[in-house]
């Protein structure tokens, strides 16, 4: 009996510790909006055939800026591959600028970011448009290689996205800022990852967003948050 007892004595308590044991593993990113609330499919026209004199030309467009490219422009290239609004810092010019000292920043655009892959990637699975070195051999691609469908390009809809949003936040840096995105987008025609009309569509894609997301209450609240961290940090 008395063993019973302290059996049993030692399951509550780690059945308590277990309780009181903090969680681990992170919550998923929920985004603000999806596919099913923004379907670029009946927005957006189909992607140019393969093949076809279109295709060729945007194929030939690639292959100039391939030959043109210089390392420097290949550097920024390969950096600006990674999705987030930190790649905006060089705009911002601020040391503050880091999602170290501006948690809800970091927290809200990660939702923002998240937004595009919810939005464009049934669109990207549904053409499955190749990508340029996917397409020719000719083309040598100068970062890391993406798989999934060319069209629209995310990076450019994640860019233009993030870009409206922030320059909400900091109007008065709205041409810097929107000057990033367009470069931002311009970086994967220069790595060999999209043809011009996946950048096109990818401009296209983060407006529609933007402005999808800009009118939910949920966004509005989080996007205010934010906005009032970020502008005390930087001083304005």
């Amino acid at each position: 009996m008395k063993t019973l007892l302290v059996a049993l004595a030692l399951v509550s308590i780690a059945f308590s510790a277990s309780a009181q044991a903090p969680e681990t593993k992170a919550s998923p990113i929920k985004p603000f909006v999806t596919a099913k609330e923004v379907d670029l499919l009946s927005i957006l026209p189909p992607p140019p055939e393969n093949g076809s004199t279109q295709m060729q030309r945007e194929l030939a467009e690639v292959l100039r800026v391939q030959v043109k490219r210089t390392p420097e422009q290949v550097a920024r290239a390969a950096a600006d591959v990674e999705e987030n609004i930190w790649r905006f810092a060089d705009v911002i010019d601020n040391p503050a600028f880091t999602a170290e000292k501006l948690p809800k920043v970091d927290a809200f655009f990660k939702r923002v970011f998240k937004s595009e892959g919810a939005v464009t990637g049934p669109v990207k699975k549904f053409y499955n448009r190749p990508r340029p070195f996917q397409y020719s051999d000719l083309v040598k691609p100068a970062v890391k290689p993406s798989l999934s469908g060319a069209y629209p390009s995310g990076h450019t809809t994640s860019g233009t996205l993030a870009g409206i949003v922030l320059s909400n936040m900091l109007p008065e840096k709205r041409r810097q800022i929107m000057t990033r995105a367009w470069d931002y987008a311009h970086n994967r025609l220069v790595g060999g990852m999209h043809f011009a009309t996946d950048i096109e569509a990818g401009r296209i894609a983060g407006s529609i967003i933007a402005q999808n997301i800009s009118r939910l209450p949920e966004f509005e609240r989080e996007f205010e948050d934010a906005r009032v961290e970020l502008r005390a940090a930087l001083g304005l």
